[in-house]
């Protein structure tokens, strides 16, 4: 497997189609099949290969990525359930300190001051398989796995063969009656213990048959058997820890609702814990870590819940994971090895990255030789040298990192690492940019690397898309002097087309499929596509969508530009700040820019944005401020409301704002919306507004 850090782009977008393709067909034999092709190792290598491209190349993002998926598609052989709340999964954490970090975002989201607790529910996190299972009047009627999180397989009757799995819920207990709601979809873990685990696969060994590889995989494989009858002979157990649909009746706080599973007959972990502090939560985890070995079931973290289930409803999601759950996962392996060389890489905006060059080592199944030192300030705090011996760490982001040096093994020549002050391309004098910690070279349109690098973005998949133009292929046209700039590429065919077929690698059909690309391009681009391929400084895919969904155009959005207000009028859409304003601005301020630009739209046809339809509510396509303070959400959940329902969130009032949403202590701007004229509307009205039409 290549090296991150010796990928190219194209070779990255050609690795990622594979991961992408190789990880799905994994999935299927894990997940369908249950039959994994590989050990969970080398599974979480090739997810987190997948990661870390994507970290580095997040414009080469695939529809199809590993990332976006929630389990697997349902197989065949299964019937299908649609479960009516999605199975989603949650985001994952690593450190202590990411602990703390999520204990506060929570808080910052809710707005609550550090002296009010926020009770979480600390539970631990079991290695098994997902399952829903529907009861109505208190009777069992549907079971399904995860699926791909919005349908799953029907295993109701693999479910009915579990001994501890209660077909009915129960109405009487020791304490008196027991509320059995009309509809509920219960959720939670199958897994197969250590011991019955063991079990099985010693009787497999007897009679010949399949071994499994761990107990996750042995709990999988028996539940999703066609013959109920199989699963019946293997010794499956369950935890019930959730809940998705739910009807006619209510709990307050999570904790109330497990004590309604065990009333019911589900089991519940016993290791669950309320906690009341962010020490609380990390001392679980330890304690966790502590027990792991000894417990009877397979864990390989703890979940972490916000216990009221109201704090819940207000967090809401983010993509595909709640803001009020988190997975804090067991740590990452280490390993000892020595650092060889630093050096440093010149990307598309200049900046300066170190690289670390390492000895060989395997960690955690995959053999690592290089590292990401981020900056020049990383490098000095951890005070990393050339020939130090380091601890190497892939944690699960996973780029791998230096955890730290062992001075004590340092040579006594050693010397600190000097970071160059010259590009090591072009030896322009390289320099941070106000507080940035990231050095950039200032050669600009000088520096071959920087020039390469923006052409390379310019063609890539999710800017321009333009096939045939691989960074190696960009590379050689480059360095045959054919290309300087984006619009070279338009006069490829008229000016080196029968070179270029001439080429040893390329050939008339290969040219041709180019000179195609390239004329398919010219016919007609998206807005958002074309601001994103220009490359512009911190004007990511986002970014580049929230341009064209404010501008229209690239005519109004230059002729914009070109004002002296182009800084204010950036500033007042919300999700631009002021550091990336300067960036946008700057770029259409630059003569070599808009040259580049004269030229491009005479050759290319750039379609205007055009708003897709989606969710219609009172607030879809109006323009809404937010000013004061907010009785029973905070500024950050009433903006994500807002958005949720179409419209667009300003931080500035103008005569074109439709509404201000006026709390308590509101100032300034509510009295120049009232001298403007703007409506201005009370939390309760914008909360019915929110409603779909």
């Amino acid at each position: 497997m290549r090296d991150l850090f010796d990928s190219t782009r194209e070779e990255a977008q050609k690795e990622l189609e594979f991961l992408a393709r190789r990880i799905r067909e994994l999935d299927v034999a894990y997940h369908q099949k249950d039959s994994p092709l590989v050990t969970d190792a080398e599974y979480d290598a090739l997810k987190r290969r997948n990661d870390a491209l994507e970290k580095l190349y997040p414009e080469l993002i695939r529809d199809d990525s590993p990332s976006k998926r929630v389990g697997m598609t349902a197989a065949d052989d299964f019937s299908k359930v649609t479960h009516t709340v999605p199975m989603l999964s949650l985001g994952n954490i690593f450190t202590k300190d990411d602990v703390y970090a999520f204990m506060e975002k929570i808080r910052r989201f809710l707005g609550l001051p550090e002296t009010e607790e926020i009770e979480m529910v600390a539970e631990p996190k079991i290695d098994g398989l997902s399952f829903s299972a529907v009861y109505e009047k208190g009777f069992f009627k549907v079971g399904a796995t995860r699926g791909d999180g919005s349908i799953g397989e029907d295993i109701t009757a693999n479910l009915k063969t579990i001994k501890e799995f209660p077909q009915e819920l129960k109405k009487q207990n020791s304490d008196g009656t027991v509320f059995i709601p009309d509809l509920i979809d219960v959720r939670g873990e199958v897994y197969m213990s250590k011991q019955d685990f063991f079990d099985l696969n010693k009787s497999q060994e007897e009679k010949g048959g399949r071994v499994f590889a761990n107990p996750r995989n042995a709990a999988a494989g028996s539940l999703r058997q066609l013959d109920p009858q199989i699963t019946q002979t293997r010794h499956l157990s369950l935890f019930a820890y959730a809940c998705g649909q739910v009807h006619s009746i209510h709990w307050e706080t999570h904790s109330q609702f497990l004590d309604y599973l065990k009333k019911w007959g589900f089991p519940v972990n016993p290791e669950i814990k309320i906690c009341k502090t962010a020490d609380d939560l990390v001392s679980f985890y330890e304690n966790m870590m502590e027990k792991r070995s000894s417990l009877p079931y397979d864990i390989d973290g703890v979940v972490y819940k916000v216990n009221r289930l109201d704090l819940q409803n207000r967090l809401g999601f983010i993509a595909r994971s709640p803001r009020w759950a988190i997975a804090h996962k067991f740590p990452a392996e280490q390993a000892i090895t020595r650092l060889n060389k630093i050096r440093i890489q010149v990307g598309r905006t200049g900046a300066l990255t170190p690289v670390a060059d390492l000895e060989p080592i395997n960690v955690g199944g995959v053999v690592v030789r290089h590292a990401t030192l981020h900056n020049s300030d990383e490098i000095e705090r951890k005070d990393i040298r050339e020939g130090d011996f380091v601890v190497i760490q892939r944690a699960g982001d996973v780029i791998p990192q230096i955890v730290k040096t062992l001075p004590e093994k340092r040579s006594a020549d050693s010397r600190p690492f000097v970071f160059p002050t010259v590009c090591p391309v072009c030896g322009s004098h390289a320099q941070k940019e106000g507080e940035d910690a990231v050095i950039y070279c200032t050669g600009g349109l000088v520096c071959p690397a920087q020039v390469q690098e923006g052409l390379k973005h310019f063609v890539s998949k999710e800017a321009l898309n333009i096939e045939g133009l691989g960074d190696k292929n960009i590379s050689l046209l480059f360095e045959l002097g054919w290309i300087r700039n984006a619009v070279d590429l338009f006069y490829l065919e008229e000016k080196h087309g029968s070179e270029l077929m001439a080429r040893d690698g390329w050939g008339v059909k290969s040219a041709h499929n180019l000179f195609e690309a390239l004329n398919r391009v010219k016919k007609g681009v998206p807005l958002d596509k074309f601001i994103y391929a220009l490359g512009i400084r911190e004007v990511g895919e986002v970014t580049a969508r929230l341009l064209a969904r404010n501008f229209i155009s690239f005519e109004n959005l230059r002729s914009q530009m070109r004002t002296e207000k182009a800084f204010d009028i950036l500033t007042h859409i919300e999700g631009i700040g002021p550091v990336m304003a300067e960036y946008i601005a700057d770029f259409f301020s630059e003569s070599h820019n808009e040259i580049l630009l004269d030229q491009l739209v005479q050759i290319i046809h750039i379609e205007p944005y055009e708003k897709k339809a989606g969710r219609i509510t009172e607030l879809t396509g109006k323009t809404v401020l937010f000013t004061g303070t907010l009785q029973n959400m905070t500024r950050s959940e009433a903006k994500s409301k807002a958005i949720s329902a179409g419209a667009k969130v300003v931080s500035g009032v103008s005569s074109k704002t439709d509404y201000v949403v006026a709390g308590s202590d509101a100032g300034n701007k509510l009295s120049i919306a009232e001298q403007l004229g703007v409506p201005i509307i009370t939390e309760d009205i914008f909360n019915q507004m929110l409603d779909d039409l």
